[in-house]
């Protein structure tokens, strides 16, 4: 039902570990190849918590501050009707967590690869992609398993 969010889910991450093994080879600048980079999992990030997560799985996440300064951990997962149906298929469902789980994977092997290859200029960006990425699988978790209660008595700990 949304081929254009299911394509941009992927896209941006796919793209930004492709230019993160590829740059080297296309261009000398580091610069250019970090603020790429940067720019893709930045994108990223948006579009997979603004966006995506709504379309593909009906949750969402949000920090929201209080009057008092309070930082608040807001979590929703939309209502299913079941007359009807589903707000996106399965198989829409299946793309959306295995490119949420798989990718923040792949950057943390690129840490690792980055540390032990002594390659230290590129273990900011690395570290960045993991936190992006890892920023969004941890809130579409906290949406998906759980309730008002259990996510309330998790976050407040943080």
């Amino acid at each position: 039902r949304h081929p254009l969010a299911t394509f941009f889910h992927l896209f941006f991450r796919v793209s930004a570990i492709i230019t993160y093994l590829f740059c080297d080879w296309f261009s000398n600048s580091f610069v250019a190849c970090f603020v790429t980079i940067l720019l893709l999992l930045s994108f990223d990030f948006w579009s997979v918590k603004n966006v995506t997560g709504r379309l593909l799985v009906g949750l969402r996440w949000w920090n929201q501050i209080d009057e008092d300064g309070k930082s608040h951990w807001v979590f929703e997962a939309k209502r299913v009707n079941i007359t009807s149906g589903a707000a996106s298929t399965e198989a829409e469902a299946r793309i959306f967590w295995l490119g949420l789980i798989i990718c923040p994977v792949i950057w943390t092997v690129f840490f690792f690869s980055t540390l032990f290859s002594l390659k230290l200029k590129w273990l900011a960006l690395v570290i960045a992609g993991i936190s992006l990425q890892t920023a969004n699988l941890y809130g579409y978790i906290h949406c998906k398993l759980g309730g008002p209660k259990s996510i309330s008595r998790v976050t407040s700990r943080f």
